[in-house]
């Protein structure tokens, strides 16, 4: 039984990290023994996703509202100016307002770059932990909308002296209602004492200065992953299993126990897991369902198409049930598809039609309903005249299919 199943049930899931090819090492997430996240990261090529550097405004573009600013020698990033509200500058110090050409200020990356789109940075420095999150544009405290009402109770007495609004603000994330109040206490005194690094001594260093490197993407996925609801975390590398070890013993020590290396090279854990079938599956454009429905996911260059097709499914003598148990698996199995592969952006899906009158309105609650448990933020919107779905997803990293293809993976 998945996630999407029943939500009351405490799911049994491992991740692993293994090197799945020569130079590729895959995190994997698996509930119940299925498959429900991959990444993979070519072994050597280091994300900038949350670095901040001490970058140069080269030009703002006043009809976009935006500027690029210059990270690295020839590294261009795209800046909406909505996202710098409240820049920290470095040069010329003690500057306040809105950054113009030649200004050097601390700019975190917020997106990675995607096919012909360059990296997108923000003043706003995010500085992130398993429960919190300390943010310098932002001045406010905000409480994750998928934390239950007595856990946001609990959670505001407990930030209620923590954040000032004079200087910086906080997000409390969904995680922290697993955690007691020396955890919160303990991460919340790193990040500040991190953030008070950045705005203190950060600003003196010299331009194109990396001032802060986010964490390896497969330990940022773990600790942003449910980490109290894995039975175990396992790795065959050793030089992995040290950077596990090393961050769970900083952030998250009550974690530590379940970190395991295990090496046999008889039985390698992408056999165990039969990890290499998993990817292929994932990356198939057909998606077959227990019906005998299949999907076709087709990723092209401005969104994604998700067509609902019958396929082998003939059971039941009433036509329009029998369209509607359909559609609600393939609801539920393209909920499941877009963590896995990390669909985002613009999402189109052509569901099997359905006569019944309100089936539009059914269907589109039943998406709402399965997108909720979504880490990122994704939302059915409507209809369309030709009754499409469209659906919305954060884009914040690569596709799977586009980390394969930069992996050599076809």
């Amino acid at each position: 039984m998945s996630r999407w199943k029943n939500w009351g049930k405490r799911l049994d899931s491992t991740r692993i990290i293994t090197r799945i090819r020569e130079g590729v090492l895959a995190d994997a997430l698996y509930e119940d023994g299925r498959l429900a996240e991959l990444s993979l990261y070519p072994e050597g090529q280091e994300s900038l996703l949350g670095n901040i550097y001490v970058g140069r405004v080269q030009n703002v573009v006043k009809n976009i509202r935006a500027a690029f600013v210059e990270i690295q020698k020839g590294v261009l990033c795209y800046l909406p100016l909505e996202d710098a509200k409240a820049p920290v500058y470095t040069k010329p110090a003690g500057k306040s307002g809105p950054p113009v050409q030649g200004d050097e200020l601390l700019v975190q990356v917020s997106r990675e770059a995607v096919k012909t789109k360059p990296p997108s940075v923000t003043t706003d420095l995010n500085l992130s932990g398993k429960y919190l999150v300390l943010t310098t544009g932002s001045r406010t405290v905000g409480y994750s909308g998928k934390l239950s009402a007595p856990e946001k109770r609990r959670l505001k007495e407990w930030a209620a002296d923590k954040a000032s609004a004079d200087s910086f603000g906080m997000i409390v994330r969904t995680s922290a209602a697993q955690a007691g109040e020396e955890e919160l206490d303990r991460e919340y005194g790193r990040l500040l004492a991190l953030r008070e690094y950045l705005t203190g001594q950060a600003v003196h260093r010299t331009l194109f200065s990396c001032v802060f490197r986010g964490r390896p993407a497969y330990v940022s996925s773990l600790l942003d992953s449910r980490s109290r609801e894995l039975r175990s975390i396992l790795t065959d590398d050793p030089a992995v299993y040290e950077e596990l070890r090393s961050c769970l013993m900083e952030e998250a020590p009550e974690d530590l126990e379940k970190l395991c290396l295990r090496q046999d090279p008889q039985y390698p854990l992408k056999a165990e897991y039969r990890l290499e079938k998993g990817m292929a599956d994932a990356l198939s454009e057909r998606v077959w369902m227990k019906s005998g429905a299949y999907l076709v996911i087709e990723q092209v260059e401005a969104l994604t198409v998700v067509d609902v097709n019958t396929g082998k499914c003939v059971k039941g003598k009433d036509k329009q049930e029998t369209i509607r148990r359909i559609n609600r698996e393939a609801a539920i199995e393209i909920a499941r598809q877009m963590i896995l592969r990390n669909l985002s952006g613009i999402l189109l899906v052509d569901f099997v039609d359905m006569e019944e009158d309100g089936a539009a309105e059914w269907l589109l609650e039943l998406m709402r309903t399965e997108l909720r448990r979504d880490p990122m933020k994704a939302a059915a919107v409507d209809m369309t005249a030709l009754g499409l779905m469209e659906i919305t997803r954060k884009k914040q990293r690569k596709t799977l299919k586009e980390q394969a293809k930069e992996c050599g993976i076809r």
